[in-house]
């Protein structure tokens, strides 16, 4: 069967939706769209009228697109109040022969979380950290000979709130609300590699209007916090210094200013109207350091954050966000945070931007808890699949050819 994934990434500045497929364990961007995000405030529902066309919105330009609707969508949603807490299940292996499977796997988790999420909070995810077999501590129990097995994870909920607005929206428009997952975990998955997953550090990621910084330890989530700060917070500053309309400030900051001034430029400038209605001259070095100013708030405030969060000794400190992709973000990650700062990269095609980084992410993350369950999943069906493929018009696309590959909720109960 034929992996197909969807996304929703619900931003406080943009709502982005990616649809991919799942070739090789790597990820196909089938579509990837966005739309401004309209009654949404710092990921939740306020209005859900707006919110419900917001959606509907982008909904209807990836079907234009892929030329099928999506029905079915992983979300992520605000991970303010996030709850991680350890938790252990043990089960008697369910087959004649005693070789754990995947279902012993499952009921494992199941008994983790059996009786420990309390009726206002949702649970995200089970995060496996160990298993116990014959006395036996390993990391993987497939296929292992046992009466038993022992499961250590860490569970991960967020209050119901969190998640209901979204729901209730995405039904609205005729899209079921598949599944959930918060950012961290996100962003964690569309970064990490070999080294990063065995190591302890912290992902941060820079929104519109607050900054998520969490911690992970070999690539377990184990405490995160939310800053009540933002990317959106620069256009403010700029605008304020220049009494200038938020959009223009905005321009300035995506295609004038710097994110360091070291190699900004005094005698590069752009003139434009302010509040006034009075021509006024920006150039780029005084942009820059307005710029500079917050980021460098920014990255110190999630420092000191991390320091609250943990007492371990940090490997990496990973940012992405879309403001992470400012000119010359580099060099002021480097002169706050020496090596250990490191920005990532998406780099799939067709989403090639770090504010897509939660949204890939998800359908990552999503594709590996399939695997943990060998579920099969797809938000397209068989018939979606063919018309998506062009094979009800004739067109024959070899699986293996590039044009194929192209085209190629909680646990249960």
């Amino acid at each position: 069967m034929r992996k197909f994934i969807a996304s929703l990434d619900v931003g406080s500045s943009l709502i982005k939706l990616v649809v991919g497929e799942i070739v090789k364990n790597k990820v196909n961007i089938l579509a990837c769209v966005e739309t401004p995000s309209r009654g949404i405030k710092k990921g939740y529902v306020i209005n859900g009228e707006s919110a419900t066309e917001a959606f509907d919105e982008i909904f209807k330009k990836a079907e234009t697109i892929l030329g099928i609707p999506v029905k079915k969508v992983i979300a992520s949603v605000p991970c303010a109040y996030t709850e991680c807490f350890l938790s252990s299940g043990t089960i008697a292996t369910t087959s004649p022969d005693k070789v754990i499977n995947n279902n012993d796997i499952i009921k494992a988790m199941q008994k983790c979380v059996y009786n420990k999420v309390i009726d206002n909070r949702e649970l995200v995810t089970v995060l496996p950290t160990s298993f116990k077999v014959n006395d036996e501590v390993v990391n993987n129990p497939l296929n292992m000979i046992a009466d038993k097995l022992t499961m250590k994870s860490i569970i991960v909920t967020v209050p119901k709130k969190n998640i209901e607005g979204i729901n209730t929206c995405l039904k609205n428009i005729g899209v079921e609300l598949v599944d959930v997952v918060i950012s961290p975990l996100a962003d964690f998955y569309e970064h990490k590699d070999k080294a990063i997953a065995k190591e302890i550090g912290a992902v941060v990621n820079i929104g519109a209007e607050t900054t998520t910084v969490s911690i992970f330890n070999r690539g377990i989530l184990t405490n995160l916090e939310v800053i009540d700060i933002g990317g959106n917070t620069i256009d403010n500053d700029l605008s304020y210094v220049y009494k200038i309309s938020l959009e223009d400030a905005k321009n300035i900051k995506e295609h004038l200013a710097l994110a360091h001034t070291r190699l900004s430029q005094p005698n590069e400038s752009v003139t434009l109207k302010d509040k006034h209605d009075e021509n006024i001259k920006i150039n780029q070095y005084d942009a820059s350091e307005v710029v500079m100013s917050r980021l460098t708030e920014i990255i110190s405030l999630a420092k000191k954050q991390i320091n609250l969060l943990t007492k371990k000794e940090i490997s990496y400190i990973m940012f992405t966000g879309g403001v992470t992709e400012s000119v010359d973000f580099d060099i002021l990650i480097e002169e706050i945070l020496g090596n250990t700062g490191i920005i990532g990269n998406v780099e799939e095609i067709g989403a090639r931007h770090n504010k897509y980084s939660t949204a890939v992410g998800t359908i990552k993350y999503y594709n590996s808890r399939l695997k943990l369950r060998n579920v099969e999943f797809s938000v397209f069906d068989k018939e979606e699949i063919e018309v998506l493929s062009g094979t009800d018009k004739g067109i024959s696309i070899p699986d293996n050819s590039l044009l194929g590959k192209l085209f190629g909720y909680f646990f249960d109960n």
